[in-house]
């Protein structure tokens, strides 16, 4: 049983260490706490937690060479291994048809919001929040991807992040598996033919991209620690393994 004052945060840096966003759910998939914010409000909202699981949306290291030093396992192509400047994590998620971001060898050609994610765990470790799976610790810090989250909610790559129809697809999603949002049905009660003639839609109805993938990162860090055992962790320690929820993962999505 989860303890009651237990909080589960996903945070999403990919707007960049300025517009950070991140959500809190409790053991009972509650909302708490949705925010954009920038790195200082976000550490400090976390400095103060005492019994937390994070979930980051961004990469936790850099790729340490593992999928060039076994390319003889690794069945590439010459052509293609030029291009695998990658971390096994991600090299098996593409793999099944889940398009994320690769992660250079250096720091200093990695976009800045990764930057700004080795700069978060740095700060969290600082805050003796421990890497999952670390039953010991009251605070602990994972990796996950929220792309490849919503791939295994929908069982199939998920629509564009930014669309319309992506946020929906998003949306609903989270709703569907449990997590206490507003419900994004609500929005097409606000659509009439006259908005839709105007271009003038309800979006405040729905949370932004930034914000869902927040979402779907705070239910992955519940999913974790609620289904012990359930989640599998692709990828290699050295590089930083990346956490989601489901037991296994399908060949393809």
């Amino acid at each position: 049983m989860l303890p009651t004052e237990s909080s589960f945060i996903g945070v999403d840096l990919s707007a960049g260490r300025k517009s950070i966003s991140y959500a809190a759910l409790d053991r009972n998939l509650n909302l708490i706490a949705l925010t954009d914010c920038k790195m200082d409000d976000v550490t400090t909202f976390l400095g103060g937690q005492s019994n937390a699981v994070v979930a980051v949306n961004a990469p936790s290291n850099v790729n340490r060479g593992i999928v060039h030093a076994n390319k003889k396992n690794i069945k590439l192509a010459q052509v293609q291994f030029r291009r695998a400047d990658m971390r096994l994590a991600e090299y098996e998620l593409r793999e099944r048809g889940i398009h994320v971001i690769k992660t250079p060898a250096n720091p200093q050609l990695c976009p800045s919001w990764i930057r700004a994610g080795f700069e978060l765990y740095l700060k969290l470790e600082k805050m003796k929040f421990a890497k999952y799976p670390e039953t010991d610790s009251a605070c602990q810090i994972m990796e996950t991807n929220s792309q490849a989250s919503f791939s295994i909610l929908a069982g199939q790559v998920p629509l564009a992040r930014n669309s319309l129809e992506g946020r929906l697809q998003r949306h609903l999603l989270l709703h569907e598996h449990g997590v206490r949002i507003k419900d994004p049905m609500d929005f097409f009660e606000e659509v009439t033919r006259y908005k839709i003639i105007k271009g003038v839609w309800p979006m405040e109805l729905l949370y932004s991209p930034d914000q869902l993938d927040a979402l779907v990162a705070a239910y992955t860090a519940w999913y974790a620690v609620s289904k012990v055992g359930s989640v599998v962790m692709v990828g290699d320690a050295k590089e930083g393994k990346i956490v989601l929820p489901e037991r296994e993962l399908k060949e393809k999505y």
